[in-house]
């Protein structure tokens, strides 16, 4: 048995993964957006994601009756299919139980998109974690709104700060975000997009 009670043994039924770049500066940039629903999820589970395994910071607990493992990959975006795979792979937890929180540019701040499964839309992050395990993964897309100028470059963009009035927005998504996670780790993902879309 390892720190926190994790051993190979302990059964984890569902991986929810919020995506973002480790480190200070990155903190609150457009493209974190998955991890600040991770620390608020989080929080109101009382689950604690602290532990480093898997190339990730990670911790396990309970989640609408569900077993979970809560996961900030610490590889960089681009690289973020690494950490999940890793642990998807030692849980033998399927694509179809790996839930993936992000940020999305094709929907303004405010506004939540939950996917099934499909293919990376441009993000980087995404296309990392379909290379790794397949793209039949659910997903909860959050807004964080067009480039503001077609030369604008993207990577620019998606790493600069999130205003005030935007991250009040996004960050008033995070209780939705939370409620159709306990409904997609019950089979209820109808129900979720419900709430989200």
């Amino acid at each position: 048995m390892s720190f926190f009670g994790f051993s190979k043994k302990t059964p984890i039924e569902y991986l929810i993964a919020g995506l973002g770049n480790p480190g200070e500066k990155y903190t609150r940039t457009r493209h974190n957006a998955g991890f600040m629903a991770l620390d608020y999820i989080s929080g109101r589970s009382e689950i604690q994601v602290k532990q480093l395994k898997h190339m990730a910071l990670v911790g396990k607990g309970t989640l609408g009756g569900k077993s979970v493992m809560l996961m900030k990959p610490q590889t960089y975006m681009n690289k973020s299919g690494e950490a999940i795979a890793d642990a998807a792979n030692f849980y033998k937890i399927p694509p179809e139980n790996v839930i993936v929180i992000f940020d999305d540019i094709s929907l303004e701040p405010g506004q939540l998109r939950i996917k099934r499964k499909g293919s990376d839309g441009g993000h980087n992050g995404i296309k990392s974690i379909i290379e790794h395990i397949g793209e039949g993964f659910p997903r909860i897309k959050i807004g964080i709104g067009a480039k503001p100028h077609p030369d604008y470059e993207l990577a620019d963009y998606v790493l600069s700060k999130l205003t005030s009035s935007e991250y009040s927005k996004i960050s008033a998504d995070f209780d939705k975000i939370y409620s159709a996670l306990e409904h997609i780790i019950n089979g209820e993902i109808d129900k979720a997009m419900n709430i989200c879309n």
